[in-house]
């Protein structure tokens, strides 16, 4: 009974991690096409198959194209977000390359906290 309970409590704190990790704040600033993040700025081809860590990344294989929304800035620009299809979530700027530059200047704002929610079947999971 006690081996049992245990292994319950483990899988209780691997799972409180998980949900930690999930929710948390990559950066503070972003840079978008305009202050509500709503014009795409670019649209790029992957040029490396990528599977994220958890629910906020976007996967996608080599050669897709993505449509991109915004791009971290200041505490980790190395990750950009964007949409496949009706897949969004962020990706590593280095998986892939430009192909069309569709706004003029970028605006840098504020991040919100829900810019690091999952989005499921149109539904924000609150881990």
């Amino acid at each position: 009974m006690s081996r049992i309970l245990d292994q319950r409590i483990l899988l209780l704190v691997i799972s409180f991690s998980a949900s930690v990790q999930s929710t948390k704040v990559l950066s503070e600033w972003k840079k978008c096409g305009d202050p509500e993040c709503e014009k795409a700025m670019s649209r790029v081809q992957a040029t490396t198959d990528y599977l994220g860590p958890d629910c906020r990344y976007l996967n996608f294989k080599t050669g897709e194209e993505i449509m991109v929304y915004s791009k971290l800035s200041r505490k980790n620009e190395n990750l950009w977000t964007g949409s496949k299809g009706k897949d969004f979530g962020y990706f590593p700027r280095d998986a892939v390359k430009v192909e069309e530059v569709l706004i003029g200047e970028e605006v840098e704002v504020l991040t919100k906290e829900t810019d690091f929610l999952c989005l499921h079947e149109d539904k924000y999971t609150f881990e």
